[in-house]
């Protein structure tokens, strides 16, 4: 799928014409492979300049850890860790951000120091005023599925379904426009390795939404259950997986090392491109 993706501060990116890299900076103490790394302002600044040289075209900055456990953070301390890293990248100029948040508050004022993007890992069903922030302010909106917090469907794609409508429909109803959005089907939330295996085999079935995806395997435990490796050494397997999903048309990845997946996607776009080009196609 091709098309514009409308963000915040008057800035657009081109979706679907080639992957995408999303580099990840977790400005936390505790996330479960980088915790405690990038703290440190000018370790944060350092890292992000590094994945947009090797090829992000964004950057999720996050203040809290999202993996299952992880004590939570107040709405202040967040915010302390995140915005003067999001006011800094975002005297870069070009450099597209996001942040990665499921508060309105904390959203709404990493809109107003730069941001562009709002990542939800809670789809809009934690704090649904997120919604009306991407309305009133125009920023892109990842919406992700989760299976936290209530009972599943068994069918890993019904599931998606029925998660992601009910997110789709808040987002409509407080006046955010398509071209806002993309979805996330939220590798490793509240899903075992088998259901992240069948997610990913069973990919495209998700495209019946008809929106761009975003997906983040990166380092991921079910990723650690087939390659054998500690989360650490889990890049090359994650690189595996971006290829898989970027052939099953997925478009932007979450990652980590933002160099071995921007090789490997490279690798896809050009097997892609003959696909397309190929006669009666």
């Amino acid at each position: 799928m091709t098309r514009q993706w409308r963000l915040a501060h008057g800035r657009f990116l081109d979706i679907g014409t080639k992957a995408l890299v999303m580099g990840i900076l977790n400005i936390t103490p505790d996330s479960f492979s980088d915790g405690g790394q990038f703290v440190d302002p000018n370790r944060a600044i350092e890292q992000a300049r590094r994945m947009i040289a090797e090829g992000a075209s964004i950057i999720d900055v996050g203040g809290e850890s999202t993996r299952p456990g992880a004590t939570p953070v107040t709405p202040e301390e967040e915010q302390a860790r995140i915005l003067p890293i999001i006011a800094a990248l975002a005297r870069f100029g070009d450099t597209l951000i996001s942040v990665d948040t499921y508060r309105e508050e904390t959203a709404r004022l990493a809109v107003a120091a730069g941001a562009h993007i709002v990542n939800d890992v809670w789809g809009l069903q934690r704090e649904s005023s997120i919604a009306r922030l991407a309305a009133e302010t125009g920023a892109g909106l990842v919406v992700m599925h989760t299976g936290r917090e209530r009972e599943k469907n068994p069918d890993v794609i019904a599931d998606q379904f029925e998660f992601l409508e009910k997110s789709l429909r808040i987002a409509r109803e407080s006046g955010v426009a398509d071209e806002q959005i993309l979805l996330d089907p939220g590798f490793g939330f509240a899903k075992d390795a088998e259901e992240n295996l069948q997610l990913m085999t069973r990919f495209s079935e998700l495209h019946a939404l008809g929106f761009p995806w975003l997906v983040g395997t990166s380092r991921k435990r079910f990723v650690g259950h087939v390659s054998g490796r500690t989360s650490e050494a889990r890049d090359a397997a994650t690189a595996a997986t971006s290829v898989i999903l970027r052939l099953k048309g997925a478009s932007v990845f979450r990652v980590h090392n933002v160099a071995i997946n921007a090789d490997a996607l490279a690798v896809a776009d050009a097997i892609l491109a003959r696909e397309t080009s190929k006669p009666g196609s």
